[in-house]
């Protein structure tokens, strides 16, 4: 399969953790994996700058985020997401445990691209999993050139 930009699985659960980065692994997803154990982890990943003022890391092509995270939680890092020009276009799927309606709905008000509920059953979560990495990674085409420049202004 491709090799392309990292994968941000933002996700303070190990045994999720293990699980997610298990299922792209089965379908040979080749894309390395940054994992974020709370929401200032992937905020430091996302906007960190090096001594030029460059921004260190390169866009990951998917984060896949969950909502209730240590520290800053998911709707804060998707709202600095769609909220930062660099990022506004970023994909994000929320991939969390929580069926709240006011999360989903404060999800999708934010910019989320989907939210999808982890499964309880461990083979369901894995399918779901795979499927949304083959959607995102494989399917979907980016269209924002933002999201494929290594450095933004």
């Amino acid at each position: 399969m491709i090799k392309n930009h990292d994968i941000l699985l933002v996700e303070d659960n190990p045994d999720d953790e293990l699980l997610t980065l298990r299922a792209l692994r089965q379908i040979n997803i080749k894309n390395n994996i940054v994992v974020a154990r709370d929401g200032a982890e992937a905020l430091d990943y996302l906007f960190a700058k090096n001594d030029s003022g460059q921004y260190a890391n390169i866009l990951p092509q998917l984060v896949l985020l969950d909502l209730k995270l240590p520290k800053v939680d998911g709707l804060e890092v998707l709202q600095k997401i769609r909220n930062t020009p660099r990022t506004q276009y970023q994909s994000v799927t929320i991939l969390t445990s929580s069926k709240e309606e006011q999360d989903i709905v404060n999800s999708y008000k934010l910019g989320a691209n989907s939210y999808v509920v982890k499964p309880v059953d461990t083979p369901q979560f894995m399918d779901a999993v795979k499927q949304l990495g083959i959607y995102w990674l494989l399917i979907n085409k980016n269209s924002s050139p933002e999201l494929e420049r290594s450095t933004c202004e």
